[in-house]
């Protein structure tokens, strides 16, 4: 085609469009009767009226890029906005596709009746312009769809971002806010009061790679993860499900040891939750992964979240091996933690250890001699314990305590998320 039949065709349409602009408003009511025939009956006046300025000014632009080409493309940067406001909206995509579909035929059907109507020997001229006119229409719905895209990507991080701030909050004993509640309860779909519990999955072995890393919602209990440096932690609502459940749902996905808190009754709860997880997973120690429940290491933790105290009951229940022979020590303290671990039972305990029985019970009354405690009596028994745990857990350290050693997060400190 030479460039004087280019500029003829475009004459046409430019002519055709010129006769059409004081038609606009009935296009618009044209459009949007198309854009709404078979759409829900509930749509109010408001949404109506939006549907219509959005087919007038998308017109209106469609009509100025057709008259004035030379003042750019008006018609893409509003399809960009109106990509990026049907987002923000909520409104499905092909909705919006669908409306420039519609678009494109009713301008045509205007433009071929218009031209027929007042230059009908021009008719034929048409055919040359249909195949530029429906380009234009997919340029703009392209300039929509990536805008609507693009902003539909962004409102997700942005909501995966506070939905993040609110469990962040509430894991770290914020949930006494009532406005922090309120909003936790209204973005994360979890009522104020129910049974929740909290997970921490240890990163001694890894996170592993891909979506397999972590247990998804299962067995009518929802998670909500966060990675930390050390630790990818959950809060978990439980539903009807048990902690057993939860342990179950968590062993195929632990590379390390994981910590599981008591079930609590409340949002409010979640920050003494994650500090009772915190301390469940501390418990745990040597290779393989463990998976603790604090309520079944109630003494470990108890020692755990007092160091000093630990380290003073250490030195004044087991001070009397300081001067034993450091291999001996650890054979002693080796045969009395065998020995509780096998129910006080010298000769399973002996089996344990590849010893004669009359060793394990020798061994067990140098112990009574070197630290003054009786293992028949109830209360030395139980100072030997936690001291023994109090080794196992603090080593020969100097008691000073680690992070939340001491306690709990307090209730309602920080800044609330909103």
């Amino acid at each position: 085609m030479n460039v004087g039949q280019v500029d003829a065709d475009r004459t046409i349409m430019r002519k055709a469009v010129l006769r059409l602009a004081d038609r606009l408003p009935d296009l618009a009511d044209r459009l949007t009767a198309e854009i709404l025939s078979g759409d829900r009956g509930d749509r109010d006046d408001a949404f109506r009226h939006d549907v219509w300025e959005m087919c007038h000014t998308g017109l209106g632009h469609g009509f100025k890029t057709i008259l004035d080409p030379d003042r750019g493309r008006a018609d893409l940067e509003w399809a960009r906005r109106l990509g990026q406001r049907r987002a923000h909206q909520g409104q499905p995509l092909d909705q919006l596709l669908r409306s420039y579909r519609l678009a494109g035929r009713v301008f045509w059907e205007a433009v071929v009746e218009v031209v027929g109507r007042h230059d009908p020997e021009n008719v034929a001229a048409l055919i040359r312009q249909a195949t530029r006119t429906w380009d234009t229409i997919d340029q703009q719905s392209g300039a929509a769809a990536a805008a609507y895209h693009r902003t539909e990507l962004d409102l997700a991080r942005r909501s995966e971002e506070r939905v993040q701030a609110i469990v962040d909050a509430l894991l770290e004993g914020q949930g006494a806010d009532g406005g922090l509640l309120a909003t936790a309860t209204s973005v994360l779909g979890l009522p104020a009061t129910g049974r929740y519990a909290v997970v921490m999955l240890g990163a001694e072995g890894g996170f592993g790679d891909g979506v397999n890393r972590r247990p998804g919602d299962t067995g009518g209990m929802r998670f909500i993860w966060r990675l930390r440096t050390d630790a990818q932690v959950a809060l978990v609502a439980l539903g009807a499900a048990e902690l057993d459940a939860l342990v179950d749902a968590v062993r195929p996905y632990a590379r390390s040891h994981a910590g599981v808190s008591p079930v609590v009754g409340s949002l409010a709860e979640l920050g003494g939750a994650r500090w009772f997880a915190e301390l469940a997973l501390r418990t745990c120690r040597g290779p393989g992964n463990q998976i603790a429940r604090l309520d079944r290491r109630l003494p470990d933790a108890l020692v755990l979240s007092q160091p000093r105290l630990a380290g003073r009951l250490g030195e004044v229940a087991l001070g009397g091996l300081g001067g034993v022979d450091p291999g001996f020590r650890d054979a002693l303290l080796t045969t009395l933690e065998t020995w509780l671990e096998c129910d006080g039972s010298a000769a399973r305990a002996a089996d344990r250890l590849f010893c004669h029985r009359n060793t394990v019970l020798n061994r067990l009354r140098r112990i009574e001699r070197l630290t003054g405690r009786t293992l028949a009596r109830p209360g030395d028994l139980v100072e030997l314990v936690l001291a023994l745990s109090a080794l196992r857990l603090h080593g020969s350290g100097d008691g000073a305590p680690g992070p939340h050693a001491e306690g709990p997060p307090a209730r309602g400190g920080g800044r609330p998320v909103r």
